[in-house]
């Protein structure tokens, strides 16, 4: 008999995951242009979540409506979006599976109205030109993510995830490439901290249950940002309770048009989890192209990571974790109305 780390629980300070699967924000572009989520969304985490997945983080959602990436992502900037996400909430909460919402604002890569960032340097020639934020600007923004955390807590949310990563606004303040302010805001030892750790606090003062931060933890540009340098950078937000995450969420690239990849394979990020979750002794969450069970397995009891998300192989099979737990010869979680077709969860 197999030992499924992939089914084994897993707590977050109070909350308990029933296993270490996640899936993790995509971006659907589904909403309609006020934010607010339409049937397709409560259809698209519902199935989801009956598939089995112990934590579902929704798709980047918008702080303020200049914050959006495109006029279709979802919102979280005023109440009448709450009504929307508290049926998602409950729906997924339906299927045994928790919840989180990921507060975004993209900075210089929106595309709905006027666009800000840490410095007045456009994404790319197809973007617009952002313009450089003042402390007020700044102020405001990170007055907003709280107030998106706050609805966050009345919604329901059994977590959030701040979006510190793949070039939206807060990555625009940590990273050299972008940051080249010479205020407190600017980059100290060669990475920005304040914006992000004003962040934390304001989300943390309005929301009581975990937090995560997800980061571009290698910006693949010789002058940017490396692994070994979010080490210190995390260490120093941990040190401080008012700005202490409970989890992170390592992924990479996007600060930059050329700051991708050029080799993507599966697995191709869990040395940058594991290098971060060395160094700093963070809960970690960490994914990229994976879908083979044993390899996952393999993750998980090397203690590289300590969760794993599945984005594509989540969109092409909503039910992975059941198939997966027909291989590891796991009985309980099918659901009660489809025990009839069990077989076509198993893999030959």
């Amino acid at each position: 008999m197999k030992i499924a780390m992939i089914f084994t629980e897993y707590k977050i300070k109070d909350l308990s995951l029933k296993n270490r699967i996640v899936m993790p924000p995509m971006c659907m572009y589904s909403a309609d242009r006020k934010g607010i989520v339409q049937p397709f969304h409560l259809v698209h985490y519902g199935t989801r979540a009956q598939g089995g997945v112990g934590l579902i983080i929704i798709e980047a959602t918008a702080i303020e409506a200049r914050g959006r990436i495109t006029g279709n992502d979802l919102g979280i900037w005023n109440d009448d979006q709450i009504p929307g996400l508290k049926s998602l909430v409950d729906i997924v909460h339906g299927f045994g599976a928790k919840i989180a919402i990921q507060l975004a604002h993209a900075g210089r890569k929106a595309t709905v109205g006027q666009c800000i960032s840490s410095w007045n340097s456009q994404f790319s020639d197809e973007y617009p030109i952002p313009i450089k934020m003042d402390e007020s600007d700044i102020k405001q923004v990170v007055g907003v993510f709280g107030e998106g955390a706050r609805r966050a807590q009345q919604i329901g949310f059994d977590m959030v995830e701040i979006h510190g990563a793949h070039g939206y606004l807060i990555n625009q303040f940590i990273s050299p490439l972008v940051n080249l302010r010479e205020d407190s805001y600017g980059c100290k030892n060669g990475i920005g901290a304040k914006f992000l750790q004003e962040i934390i606090k304001s989300v943390k003062n309005n929301f009581k249950r975990p937090i995560g931060l997800r980061i571009s933890a290698e910006e693949y540009s010789n002058e940017g940002l490396h692994p070994q340098n979010f080490i210190p950078l995390l260490s120093e937000v941990q040190q401080d309770r008012s700005t202490a995450v409970d989890l992170i969420n390592v992924s990479s690239g996007g600060v930059i048009k050329k700051g991708f990849p050029s080799n993507v394979q599966p697995g191709y990020q869990i040395g940058f989890a594991n290098e971060i979750k060395n160094g700093t002794k963070i809960p970690i969450l960490a994914g990229g192209m994976l879908r083979d069970s044993d390899m996952i397995e393999g993750i998980l009891k090397d203690k590289k990571a300590d969760l794993i998300w599945l984005g594509r192989e989540l969109l092409r099979n909503p039910y992975w974790p059941l198939k997966t737990s027909e291989y590891f010869k796991i009985e309980k979680g099918k659901p009660q109305q489809y025990e009839r077709a069990e077989p076509y969860f198993r893999n030959s």
